[in-house]
C-alpha cells in the first residue's frame, strides 16, 4: 500500500472518530437536559448558599480533608476493576424476602419503623409520618435500564404511603434523591427536609417554596410541639451532573421527649460520630450505612469495621444499618454487610436492628429480636 494511500485512510478514520465524538458529545448534552438530573442553585438561593461557613471556593467542604479516592488507588485502576475484574455474587440469586405491610393502616399513635431497602424507610413518630431518601422507580440511575434494585425489594410503591409529613432527604446522589418518586410524592408531601442547593432539583420537578425546608449543618427544625430535627454533619460529597459539591449532604438527629434517633445517610468515618454522640447520646437507634463500600472510597463510605466504630462514638444504644439488600454500587457480595456486622457487633453492647423490606420495626421495644433473612437468600 502506497504512503498516500496510508494517510487518506488515516485522514478518513480520523474524521470518522471526530463525528463520532461529536455525535456522542452532542447526545449527552442533549440527555443531561433532562429533568432527572434537576437544576443547580440560583438567585437568592445561590446568594444564600455562599454564606455559608461550609461552602468555600464554589462548593460545599467536609470538616476533614477529604479525597476523592485513598492513598494507593487511581480512577483508571478502580475503573479496570469495577468493569473487569471478577465479583462474584454481586446480586442474589433468589428473591429478597419482603412483607406487605399496610401503612395506612397504622395507627398514627405507633412509633415504628419501615424499611424499603437500601436507604428508604418510613418512621411514626409523636403522631408525625416521616420518610427518608425514598427510591421506589426500581433504579439508582440517571440511564435506564442501569443500577436496577433486586427482585423482592418492589414490594412499595408511591401509593402505599398516606400524606407525609416530613420527607427528609440526606444529599442527592441517585439512589437517595430519586426523580420519579419524588414526582409522584409531591402531592403528598406536606415538608421537605434537605441540605442546602437541594431544593434547586425539587422547584424544578414541581414543589412549591412552601414545602421547602433547606438546611445548613447546625440548623435546628422544630417538627411541631414534639419533635426537634438537628441537622448535621457527614463526610461525604453531592452532585448529579459532572460537577460536585455544589448541594449541601446531611445527617439528622430527630429528638422526642423520649427517644432520639440518627439518620447517618452517607458518610466515611470522621471525628463527626463522636462529636454527635458527646453532644446528643446517648442515641436510641442509629442509622448508619452498611454497604457499597470499596477500600478505594473509604473517605466517603464506611467500611465494615469502621461501622460498629462509628456507631460507638454515636453512644447508640440500637443500630440499624442500611444503604445495603437492594442495589449494586459496590464490588462486594451482597449479602457480606449483614455478614460482617452481624458479627463485628458482638463485640459491643449495641443491640442490632435487621428488618426484612416492610417488616415492623416497633421503635419503642428494645427486646425486639430479627431473623437473619440473607441466610436464607443465595
Amino acid at each position: 500500500m502506497s504512503k498516500n494511500k496510508v494517510i487518506r485512510i488515516a485522514k478518513r478514520t480520523g474524521a470518522i472518530l471526530l463525528v463520532l465524538l461529536a455525535i456522542l458529545i452532542a447526545t449527552t448534552f442533549l440527555y443531561m437536559r433532562k429533568s432527572i438530573f434537576g437544576k443547580s442553585p440560583s438567585g437568592e438561593r445561590l446568594e444564600q448558599i455562599k454564606q455559608s461557613p461550609n461552602y468555600t471556593d464554589g462548593s460545599f467542604q467536609n470538616l476533614s480533608e477529604t479525597p476523592q479516592l485513598a492513598e494507593g488507588y487511581s480512577m483508571g485502576g478502580v475503573l479496570y476493576n469495577y468493569l473487569f475484574k471478577k465479583k462474584p455474587r454481586l446480586k442474589p440469586k433468589g428473591v429478597i424476602p419482603s412483607v406487605h405491610t399496610d401503612i395506612k393502616a397504622i395507627s398514627p399513635n405507633e412509633e415504628v419503623l419501615l424499611w424499603f431497602g437500601h436507604s428508604s424507610y418510613y418512621m411514626q413518630l409523636e403522631g408525625l409520618r416521616i420518610l427518608v431518601d425514598p427510591v421506589f422507580s426500581g433504579n439508582a440511575s440517571p440511564i435506564p435500564g442501569t443500577t436496577k434494585s433486586f427482585k423482592g425489594t418492589e414490594l412499595y410503591t408511591e401509593t402505599d404511603f398516606p400524606e407525609i409529613d416530613y420527607l427528609f432527604i440526606s444529599h442527592d446522589h441517585y439512589d437517595h434523591l430519586d426523580y420519579k418518586t419524588m414526582k409522584a410524592l409531591q402531592s403528598k408531601v406536606k415538608h421537605v427536609v434537605c441540605g442546602l442547593g437541594v431544593g434547586a432539583h425539587l422547584e424544578s420537578w414541581g414543589y412549591t417554596k412552601e414545602q421547602l425546608l433547606e438546611n445548613d449543618w447546625h440548623d435546628r427544625v422544630s417538627m411541631g410541639t414534639s419533635v426537634t430535627a438537628h441537622v448535621l454533619p457527614t463526610r461525604h460529597f453531592s452532585g448529579r451532573t459532572f460537577s460536585r459539591n455544589y448541594t449541601l449532604w446531611c445527617s439528622y438527629l430527630l429528638e422526642t421527649p423520649t427517644m432520639k434517633i440518627y439518620i447517618g445517610g452517607d458518610s466515611g468515618y470522621d471525628t463527626h460520630f463522636k462529636m454527635i454522640g458527646e453532644k446528643f447520646g446517648p442515641i436510641d437507634l442509629a442509622i448508619l450505612e452498611n454497604g457499597q463500600y470499596n477500600k478505594a472510597w473509604r473517605y466517603i463510605h464506611l467500611l465494615p469495621e469502621e461501622l460498629p466504630i462509628a456507631a460507638q462514638d454515636l453512644r447508640a444504644k440500637r443500630l440499624f444499618p442500611v444503604h445495603s439488600g437492594k442495589f449494586v454500587l459496590g464490588n462486594h457480595p451482597w449479602d457480606e454487610p449483614f455478614k460482617k456486622i452481624s458479627e463485628n457487633i458482638k463485640n459491643t453492647n449495641i443491640g442490632l436492628v435487621t428488618p426484612k423490606i416492610g417488616e415492623v420495626v416497633r421503635l419503642t421495644d428494645t427486646t425486639q429480636t430479627f431473623k437473619a433473612w440473607w441466610a436464607d437468600v443465595e
